[in-house]
């Protein structure tokens, strides 16, 4: 099993590619109030991306850019330009039809493909949160396959064919994918302490792959340190250190989200679900669910089908 596919997969986390910009001379846009994710490649030319308490920083072709929890920013020509609110309903439309958001007059020298993730709110480890505000990669990660994917996805813009929109979507999934890759390669100590800094230990990233493999297993601190052959110190103090949490508290953790996307996805009775987590009565998954949810699975299930409780809005601009 592929631990960070295993999380992807499960926490929902999709991406759809937004609008294009094409800027020209003297242009400056702002976008606030954004829920979700945003990304940004810089495929020609070059802008400034501004976020508050922060200087602006200049992109340069093939950078890439990725904003976590769609923090408010500009992006324009100049750190000094004049910057302007984003026309919403022109940004709305060239995204939902995949089309182009033109900003300045005059002769195009920057071209930016915006693109959106969203993820399952039902689930509460996530991948997306645990980054920081702002994610800025240079166009300088050999071996990464960002920049021939960046460039995929403009030849793909340009010469449209049958199914294009399926394959610019599963380009920006597999961007995700390399953005993080080059994150756990250059960042492995600020990521400790993270999920994702589980992903560079050795022992805990097994351990952690062996309950996500057999979440209903009556696991405990002494069986799982058994299947690595390591004593239970060892393995809680490595653990704790790298994942910030007790492989208790991960798993239960872990064991809750399953569930609630089931009780949300499914119509399974109530046994079932918690057997396939790991408990032998409703009872006491009811308890544990009431206090990892502070809801009652039967609760949750209900008010978890409301419409705007189903997945986390992408960010607005792209």
């Amino acid at each position: 099993m592929d631990l960070l596919s295993d999380v992807l997969a499960v926490t929902g986390v999709r991406g759809t590619l937004g609008a294009r910009i094409e800027a020209a001379d003297a242009w400056g846009v702002r976008w606030s109030g954004i829920r979700g994710a945003a990304f940004y490649a810089i495929t020609a030319g070059t802008a400034w991306l501004g976020l508050p308490g922060r200087p602006p920083f200049q992109l340069m072709p093939g950078d890439v850019v990725l904003l976590p929890n769609g923090a408010e920013h500009t992006l324009s020509s100049g750190p000094d330009t004049e910057i302007r609110a984003c026309d919403c309903e022109a940004a709305a439309q060239a995204k939902a039809e995949a089309g182009v958001l033109r900003f300045g007059s005059g002769d195009v020298q920057t071209h930016i493909l915006g693109a959106s993730y969203e993820y399952d709110p039902a689930v509460s480890i996530q991948i997306l949160t645990l980054l920081p505000e702002v994610v800025h990669l240079r166009a300088d990660n050999s071996g990464s396959g960002l920049d021939d994917t960046v460039r995929l996805l403009a030849r793909e813009l340009v010469h449209t064919q049958v199914a294009t929109a399926v394959v610019l979507n599963r380009l920006v999934d597999v961007l995700l994918v390399q953005l993080l890759r080059v994150l756990l390669t250059r960042q492995a100590e600020e990521l400790r302490g993270t999920w994702l800094g589980v992903l560079g230990d050795p022992l805990v990233s097994v351990a952690m792959t062996k309950l996500h493999h057999d979440p209903a297993r009556a696991w405990t601190v002494d069986s799982l340190a058994a299947e690595l052959a390591v004593s239970r110190t060892t393995l809680s103090r490595r653990f704790l250190s790298v994942a910030g949490e007790t492989p208790g508290g991960y798993l239960t953790r872990w064991r809750m989200d399953l569930a609630a996307v089931r009780l949300r996805d499914s119509d399974e009775p109530l046994e079932a679900i918690a057997r396939s987590v790991g408990y032998t009565s409703v009872y006491a998954f009811s308890r544990a669910f009431r206090r990892a949810r502070s809801q009652a699975p039967g609760q949750y299930r209900i008010t978890s089908r409301a419409p705007d409780q189903r997945r986390a809005p992408a960010a607005a601009p792209v």
